[in-house]
């Protein structure tokens, strides 16, 4: 893959953006100087972002597992963000060799780059289009050209959804999602939250999230109701809505605060 320059035209470069810095904490190459600047800043004053990175990454990873073991073999990843190891389709396919995946990303460096990367993959599409516009990302070409929402599918938003403004009603945008999903299909997500038990990891959080608010793409924190709320409609799978290093692993790290859950759609759920 090559690695990105500062000459690409249409791109704002004035200010980091939160897929290329992420890209960046995961050693990538698709990024450029404004991102490298903010990524360092960032794990100057909070040296565990980067395994925090990481960890999102590895509960994407059992999730779209689960996900295949449920016997669902289609995939909408909303905020796919820029292609790093372990894609969701190299994830899905060693599992079931035919799974199909719609990659959804607003970021134009993101989506340059994952057409590239995907040029050769069947069964594999890239959109541009805002995920807080389902209308417009469940319309496009890329996804309703490849996936059938008769059956069960997939959708995937993790580290997307703490994007999204509060203005934008997050519960109404993932009911229209929601609506539209067959019978055993699956939401799997990851948030940003400083309403967690420890209060260094809640500091750290609200910390971080003061720093993307100078950023292209600021966070926003939500409490562990408000999440609840966006998920009201699906069954959530065991163990609930959890700190990601803590969802179907073990492990001696501190908590991210950072939740993840995957939610099921029942038959008598479905609208």
């Amino acid at each position: 893959m090559c690695v990105v320059t500062d000459e690409h035209p249409g791109i704002d470069l004035s200010r980091p953006n939160a897929a290329r810095i992420y890209d960046y904490m995961l050693g990538g190459s698709h990024n450029f100087a404004v991102d490298r600047a903010a990524g360092e800043a960032m794990l100057a004053r909070f040296p565990d972002a980067a395994l925090a990175g990481h960890a999102n990454r590895a509960f994407l990873g059992r999730a779209v597992e689960l996900c295949c073991e449920l016997g669902i073999s289609q995939f909408l990843d909303l905020g796919s963000g820029i292609p790093t190891a372990g894609n969701v389709h190299d994830i899905a396919r060693r599992h079931l060799p035919d799974a199909r995946v719609a990659y959804v990303d607003i970021e134009p460096v993101a989506v340059a780059h994952s057409r590239a990367v995907l040029a050769d993959q069947v069964g594999v599409t890239i959109t541009r289009a805002d995920l807080r516009d389902p209308d417009q990302v469940l319309s496009a070409d890329g996804v309703r050209g490849l996936l059938d929402f008769e059956a069960p599918v997939a959708v995937l938003a993790v580290a997307a959804l703490h994007y999204v403004a509060p203005d934008d009603d997050l519960p109404a945008v993932v009911g229209r999602y929601r609506e539209v999903m067959a019978p055993g299909s699956a939401l799997v997500i990851s948030h940003g939250s400083d309403d967690v038990a420890d209060p260094a990891a809640a500091a750290h959080m609200r910390e971080l999230a003061e720093v993307m608010a100078t950023s292209a793409t600021p966070a926003y924190l939500r409490s562990r109701a408000r999440l609840h709320e966006a998920l009201a409609g699906f069954d959530l799978v065991d163990p609930g809505l959890v700190d990601i290093r803590r969802w179907r692993t073990h492990s001696e790290l501190p908590d991210t605060a950072v939740y993840g859950a995957v939610g099921l759609v029942s038959a008598r759920r479905r609208r």
